[in-house]
């Protein structure tokens, strides 16, 4: 049973009140309107109460953090939610990868993760922490073949059931399903899928149909020829459908992620310049897009995710060759105009994006009536 604020800390809670007046003013729209409880809840779990700096971010948490520490919250309005990044890089190395503009790509455990994660359940407890999202992982794949040896990510899943009721929607971001069904974690995902009696959003969550859990695959292609340019050492696209079908034959909510999004040949209207022009395989041709929506349909998936790929600067290397020729297609497509660079990332301008990218792929999940959401407002709709 969680120990109230009040009862742990006796003045507890004005203490609190005292810590979140110091909070950063990007991250204040998280306090903004809480009660009082839920604000010094919040300020003692993700601020660091020991610091005499005078403007505070939340940076203390040991490996159940706050989901984005960069992020503005008046332009990413992300609101209270978790991450748990299970491990330290990825094996599957994908060309695309946002993380390797921000974090080491080298796949590792992490350190004390077992211990590091009870002493984070234990404070969400203590401090009685209201419930949030929970998002397993962002930054590196929790069923990559390192969970084979460590099984972090099961035992992070275990302790989230068995502490449910901080927990609102819990979702899992996998290019690796089939790990997933043949080391049986179906039955933890079907016991994370419903929440407790008493859980305090139960009601909301039955109301609206709203399931506890979900997961979502990635299947950027339907090539394997594809796949094996721009994901090295990720799942095959088959070995993928097949864990996808699997996984709702049990019945598992899931969400098909279609994402990146990669220009297709030819650019633009009258032109006769392709990928292989800047020596690239062709990613995604608009018959694979079909085929992947249509297999989204097939298996009931609630939706699709999408977002239009960036090239991304990585933190401690070159730009592969790969990229590097993408990057040059991307300048051709952009022209006239020049391509942003922001965030560490270049980008096509939003026009050519709309255009060429995203809104033939929208037809497509239009014609076979599938939900399609973009990254960003999939985020910020987990409840």
């Amino acid at each position: 049973m969680a120990v109230s604020g009040m009862n742990l800390f006796g003045t507890g809670i004005e203490e609190g009140l005292a810590i979140a007046r110091r909070v950063d003013p990007k991250y204040r729209p998280v306090w903004d309107g809480r009660a009082p409880a839920e604000q010094a809840a919040l300020a003692w779990y993700f601020l660091p109460h020991g610091s005499s700096k005078p403007t505070l971010g939340p940076i203390r948490p040991r490996v159940i953090k706050w989901y984005c520490p960069f992020a503005d919250q008046r332009e990413f309005p992300s609101g209270h939610r978790y991450c748990i990044n299970v491990y330290t890089g990825c094996e599957h190395q994908c060309e695309y990868c946002y993380v390797s503009g921000y974090a080491s790509m080298d796949a590792q455990p992490k350190e004390n993760f077992p211990r590091l994660l009870q002493k984070d359940l234990e404070d969400l407890e203590r401090f009685d922490v209201p419930p949030a999202p929970l998002h397993l992982s962002n930054s590196t794949d929790p069923f990559q073949p390192l969970e084979v040896n460590f099984g972090h990510a099961r035992l992070a899943l275990e302790q989230v059931l068995a502490h449910r009721n901080r927990f609102t929607t819990v979702t899992v971001l996998t290019k690796n399903p089939m790990l997933a069904v043949s080391r049986n974690y179906i039955d933890l995902f079907s016991s994370l899928v419903e929440l407790p009696t008493d859980h305090p959003r139960r009601e909301e969550f039955a109301q609206t149909g709203q399931p506890g859990f979900c997961i979502e695959v990635s299947l950027a292609f339907w090539r394997d020829e594809a796949r094996a340019v721009y994901e090295h050492n990720a799942p095959s696209v088959q070995d993928r459908i097949e864990g996808i079908r699997a996984i709702r034959a049990a019945g598992i909510p899931l969400a098909l992620r279609i994402d990146p999004l990669f220009p297709r040949s030819p650019f633009g209207e009258g032109s006769i310049r392709t990928l292989a022009d800047f020596g690239l395989t062709e990613a995604q041709t608009l018959d694979d897009l079909a085929n992947m929506v249509r297999f989204a349909k097939e298996v009931n998936a609630h939706y699709v995710v999408y977002s239009a790929a960036k090239i991304v600067q990585p933190r401690s290397r070159p730009l592969s060759d790969t990229m590097r020729a993408m990057r040059q297609a991307y300048e051709f497509l952009a022209a006239p105009q020049r391509l942003i660079f922001r965030g560490g990332a270049w980008r096509l301008p939003a026009d050519v994006v709309n255009s060429q990218i995203v809104k033939p792929f929208l037809d497509v999940c239009r014609r076979e009536g599938i939900p399609a959401r973009h990254c960003k407002h999939n985020l910020l709709g987990t409840l």
